[in-house]
C-alpha cells in the first residue's frame, strides 16, 4: 500500500511539565503537512513511544486524527514485545480512526524467525487495518530476515515494511519477491535515495521535520528521471540527515524545531537534552541550509 513518498515519524510535543501538549499537536500536524509530509507515523521511536502510556497514546492518536481531518494517512505505532499485549492495545487504537498500524519487531525477548512470523501473522488476523512492519534491529535486537518479510507480505493486510536495517541486499530481495502493491520504506534518512533507486517507495523520516520539502524535491527529481539532480540533492541534505542523529533521537530533531522557532518541548528521561556544545553545533548546521 502506498502511503506517499515522505512519511514523517512525528515527534510527540510535550509542555513544560512533560505532559502531552494537545494544542501543539494540532499545530505540528499543520506545520508538517505544509512542509512536505504525505503521511504521519505517530508514537513510533521518534514519538518517544517507550515513555508514553497507553492512555497517552490513545489521546495522541485521537488528536492527530482530528487535526489531519482525512487529508493524509495516519499510521499508529502499536507494537510491543508481547503479542497478546499488542493485540489488546491495537483493539483500542482501532477506535481512534487511524488508517493503518506500525508494528515493530518484538524487542528484548529476541524471538527467532518462526516466532517473528507467528507474532506478526497472529496480530494481522486480529485486525482489518493495514499493517506496516517495522524492522529496526539496532533498537530491538530482533531482525526480520528478508525471507520472513516476503512470507508475511502474502498476508493480505500486511501491506508495507519500514526497513531500518541498512541492508540493501535484503531490501532488494524483499522488493523483488513481493507483490508490486507491497511497499518498502526506508527507515534511515540517509538511505532514502539509495532505497528509492532499487525500487523502494519512500522514507519514514525524522529529518522531514526540518527538510520535508527538500526530500520531496529529491524524490520527485528521481521520479522525473533527473538522477544527477537527485543525487546532488542527496549529498547536500546528508549533513542535515546525519545531524538529526548527533545524539539519541528524537533529541536533535526536537532541538532543531526549537531553534527554528517551533517549540515542541524537551524529551522525557531517560533521554536528555543536548549539551550547549551540541546545541551550538546543530544551530550552525541548520544555518547552512
Amino acid at each position: 500500500m502506498n502511503f506517499g513518498k515522505v512519511l514523517t515519524a512525528m515527534v510527540t510535543p510535550f509542555d513544560i511539565n512533560e505532559k502531552l501538549d494537545v494544542e501543539k499537536i494540532s499545530e505540528l500536524v499543520e506545520y508538517l503537512i505544509k512542509n512536505g509530509t504525505d503521511g504521519l507515523v505517530v508514537a513510533g521511536t521518534t514519538g518517544e513511544s517507550p515513555t508514553l502510556s497507553s492512555k497517552e497514546k490513545i489521546i495522541l492518536f485521537e488528536h492527530v486524527v482530528k487535526a489531519v481531518n482525512n487529508r493524509i494517512p495516519v499510521i499508529a505505532g502499536v507494537g510491543s514485545n508481547t503479542t497478546k499485549g499488542t493485540i489488546e492495545f491495537m483493539k483500542q487504537v482501532e477506535e481512534t480512526g487511524v488508517e493503518a498500524l506500525l508494528v515493530v519487531s518484538p524487542y528484548y525477548n529476541k524471538p527467532n524467525q518462526r516466532g517473528l512470523y507467528a507474532h506478526f501473522s497472529t496480530i494481522a488476523k486480529e485486525t482489518n487495518l493495514p499493517i506496516m512492519l517495522y524492522n529496526v534491529p539496532g533498537r530491538t535486537a530482533s531482525k526480520l530476515e528478508a525471507e520472513t518479510i516476503i512470507e508475511l507480505a502474502a498476508i493480505p493486510n500486511i501491506v508495507s515494511t519500514k526497513e531500518a536495517t541498512g541492508d540493501l541486499e535484503a531490501i532488494s530481495e524483499i522488493i523483488e519477491k513481493t507483490d508490486a502493491n507491497f511497499t518498502v520504506y526506508s527507515g534511515d534518512d540517509s538511505l532514502t535515495l539509495p532505497i528509492k533507486a532499487i525500487g523502494g517507495t519512500g522514507i519514514v523520516s525524522v529529518a522531514s521535520h526540518v527538510i520535508g520539502k527538500e526530500l520531496q524535491k529529491m524524490l520527485q527529481a528521481y521520479d522525473d528521471g533527473n538522477v544527477k539532480e537527485a543525487a546532488a540533492l542527496h549529498r547536500s541534505l546528508l549533513p542535515i540527515m546525519k545531524g538529526m542523529f548527533m545524539a539519541p533521537s528524537p533529541t536533535p530533531v526536537k532541538t532543531a524545531l526549537q531553534l527554528q522557532g517551533f517549540d515542541v518541548g524537551d524529551v522525557r528521561l531517560p533521554l536528555v537534552p543536548l549539551t550547549e556544545e551540541e546545541r551550538n553545533e546543530l544551530s550552525i548546521l541548520l544555518s547552512t541550509r
